[in-house]
């Protein structure tokens, strides 16, 4: 299941990620509207702004040496390496991604401290205790193993080295509502059809993950309030004459999940989908 499940990401990437950077931009993750979710900005600077709010709330302020666990076309990597002067690794399943994200750092200087290669999060390519800092923005979605992911990620993390881990939920079932209704279970499933995703867990059930893998320090946090403007902003803007036409010419998985973005709208709406955040540290 999971090779399948690979391979259909992959694909889903391949055939998606050049026309998200030609109408969208190199960052293929949420944007940060405020706390509330108030805040009128560019939707790209948006995105910047969610980086240095993450960095913030964990209070990372330096790094030398960075995993980014689906890198895209390196958007944060490449970020990530220039602000903290850093040496950084980006890894995906989609060759496509991995192909575009080191032309794009050659073309930004950076060609010699960044590398980016073609790599199962499950299971990575790298010795134990190898960064000091593990970034994982809006890929832990699609873990068919969360346990397993979550256990890599403390494996090839240094001693004192930071977890920053962002990834779409499920509401906690231990709310009023109670456990997830059938008509919330149809909706993700929906989502995780379109969008190429196992299942998705709650914020709750990742803390109780890190727990066992004997993360120290860790912290969570619901952003869905923050991030959620984005999807309209991205179905605003999805359907201009050039995305139209990149749309058309990109395949049948990129022009479904363009007409499936109000899945995403909706499921903040509800209340039902949510924008997780952990963080922790290796002892």
């Amino acid at each position: 299941m999971t090779s399948t499940l690979n391979q259909q990401i992959q694909q889903f990437y391949d055939a998606s990620s050049g026309l998200w950077e030609q109408i969208w931009g190199e960052h293929m993750h949420h944007g940060y509207y405020g706390p509330n979710g108030t805040w009128k900005k560019d939707r790209r600077q948006a995105q910047i702004d969610l980086i240095e709010e993450l960095l913030k709330w964990a209070q990372v302020n330096s790094a030398q040496k960075i995993l980014d666990v689906g890198c895209g076309i390196g958007g944060s990597t490449l970020y990530l390496a220039q602000k903290f002067n850093a040496s950084a690794t980006g890894i995906t399943l989609s060759p496509v991604q991995a192909g575009r994200a080191t032309e794009r750092a050659q073309a930004a200087g950076l060609g010699e401290t960044t590398q980016f290669q073609v790599a199962d999060a499950l299971n990575m390519p790298f010795p134990d205790n190898s960064f000091d800092l593990v970034w994982s923005l809006e890929s832990g979605e699609h873990m068919a193993d969360k346990q397993k992911f979550l256990q890599e990620c403390y494996r090839v993390l240094k001693p004192g080295g930071t977890l920053i881990f962002v990834t779409w939920c499920h509401r906690p079932t231990d709310e009023p509502a109670g456990p997830l209704t059938a008509d919330e279970r149809k909706h993700l499933e929906e989502i995780y059809r379109v969008y190429r995703l196992p299942y998705v867990i709650s914020l709750p059930d990742y803390e109780e993950i890190a727990q066992q893998q004997k993360f120290q320090k860790i912290r969570t946090a619901d952003w869905s309030a923050a991030v959620a403007p984005f999807w309209d902003v991205v179905i605003d803007s999805a359907f201009n004459p050039a995305a139209i036409f990149g749309l058309l010419t990109s395949g049948w998985s990129t022009i479904e999940a363009a007409l499936s973005l109000h899945l995403m709208s909706r499921g903040y709406e509800r209340g039902l989908v949510r924008f997780g955040l952990l963080s922790a540290t290796k002892s």
